[in-house]
């Protein structure tokens, strides 16, 4: 764990603001209802007011789980005894949350600061009974990240990860310390998601950060009563956004697995690149796109449901030997098409050579999405490798970068594979739940399911072409 003391300078936000610049998927809220675990009163507001106030603002209900009270936060104090501040931290808490629109009371274990690893069983008890009464089909549990350097957001965020593991909840860890000992290095970008925040949630979370008077100013000009968090420290949690981290993949969590992990039959992880290169390792053409009709045909059902005859900008995610790619490159100004295995560019870029405006790059999927904006996105043959959360994390940066006018196709194989997390009517059943998209076409066989969607207020070919009013 890294060492860091509260009252150093910290990095500074510059440094912060330049790394952010660069493209994160967005977090997005489809959910019933959200549950903030907090280590301690603050650590909701510092690390997630902005969403809770996103959240009330769109009706969608949040609930606290408040581990322990903070008490620890002046060690030294020569005004404020632990009792004291456990009391004052709580009241500034339930001011905080009554400012973001949380409209249910706090739950507050009381438990020891500093003393959280020495009473796993409680809190993980604590979280199955606020899941458990929050009885949502769609819900989203945050907690402090485990990686933050602090012991009791590590232990906090391990059981928050592995009990909704274990319940097939899904979660989501903010970080707070790492932006004061951190830098850019330090950040697991590739498991990172961004909520933009309008104006009244970011004023939400500005005032609610007021109202941690003890955590944010000192408790009197004596030594040991500085505050803990400063104004450069603030300044990290003034932005117009907020980050969340996905959680660890299983096998570099540190912590044990949980009994119901351990006896579960897990689905398949994320397929990655040595499924791909053995298969090309193996054959040239190993799915058949150039020499099966079903190949020809389904490319063939695909190209003819696009609602338009022309494209600025295609996004092809998975293109292989590029079969589909020089079709859609024939309707299109520019066509980037990415695939996980070199042996399959290699490929594409023999079928490619001379084609113009055809990017073809090596990229893994969905942790490398392309910046940039397009108007037809390509899922074909792809989503059901992708496991867990990455199915989220991919359909939330496709919607991220879909222009206003643009459309999203999706077709996949229905059967189930051994070696796939999940099969193409589950990867269909994900993307049809969304509530930033809207289905266009559907044409549904036995083998394959293709789809088309495109932002709300889309219209169909005949609308469109002014057949239709």
């Amino acid at each position: 764990m890294v060492s860091f003391d509260h009252r150093d300078p910290g990095t500074a936000e510059s440094v912060w603001s330049a790394a952010l610049k660069r493209h994160l998927p967005p977090l997005v809220l489809d959910v019933d209802r959200v549950v903030v675990v907090a280590a301690h009163p603050d650590d909701e507001t510092l690390g997630a007011a902005g969403l809770i106030a996103t959240a009330a603002a769109r009706g969608i209900p949040v609930d606290l789980l408040v581990v322990t009270d903070g008490e620890g936060s002046h060690p030294d104090s020569p005004t404020h005894s632990p009792a004291t501040l456990a009391l004052a931290r709580r009241r500034e808490l339930r001011e905080a949350a009554s400012i973001v629109g949380v409209g249910s009371e706090p739950v507050f274990l009381g438990l020891p600061d500093g003393g959280t690893d020495d009473h796993r069983d409680a809190i993980a008890a604590a979280l199955h009974d606020v899941i458990d009464r929050a009885s949502a089909d769609r819900l989203l549990v945050l907690s402090p990240w485990r990686g933050d350097g602090h012991r009791d957001h590590r232990v906090v965020g391990e059981i928050v990860e592995e009990e909704c593991a274990a319940r097939g909840v899904r979660s989501r860890s903010f970080p707070i310390w790492l932006w004061h000992w951190g830098g850019s290095d330090d950040v697991p970008w590739e498991r990172a998601e961004r909520l933009t925040l309008d104006a009244a949630a970011r004023d939400a979370k500005t005032r609610a950060l007021d109202a941690h008077a003890s955590q944010l100013r000192a408790l009197s000009p004596a030594l040991g009563d500085e505050p803990m968090v400063h104004a450069g420290m603030r300044a990290h949690f003034e932005r117009d956004g907020e980050v969340f981290f996905a959680p660890e993949p299983a096998s570099a969590a540190s912590a044990e697995p949980t009994a119901r992990e351990a006896v579960a039959s897990p689905a398949p992880p994320t397929v990655d690149q040595g499924y791909f290169d053995g298969m090309y390792a193996r054959h040239d053409d190993p799915w058949g796109f150039d020499s099966r009709w079903y190949e020809e045909r389904k490319r063939a059902v695909l190209l003819a449901a696009l609602p338009r005859r022309h494209y600025r900008a295609v996004f092809e995610a998975g293109c292989a030997t590029g079969a589909l790619t020089a079709a859609l490159a024939d309707r299109a100004e520019h066509v980037l098409a990415v695939d996980l295995a070199s042996a399959a560019l290699e490929r594409a870029r023999t079928r490619l050579t001379g084609r113009r405006g055809v990017e073809l790059r090596r990229a893994t999927l969905p942790f490398e999405w392309p910046e940039g904006e397009f108007d037809l996105i390509v899922l074909s043959e792809v989503a059901y490798y992708w496991a867990g959360d990455d199915l989220h994390r991919g359909l939330a940066a496709a919607v991220s970068s879909l222009a206003a006018d643009g459309c999203l196709v999706a077709c996949h194989w229905r059967h189930p594979v051994a070696e796939y997390p999940r099969d193409g009517d589950e990867v269909h059943a994900g993307i049809g739940a969304r509530t930033d998209l809207v289905r266009l076409v559907r044409h549904e066989e036995e083998d394959f399911l293709l789809e088309v969607f495109g932002r709300p207020g889309a219209r169909s070919v005949a609308g469109d072409a002014g057949l239709i009013r």
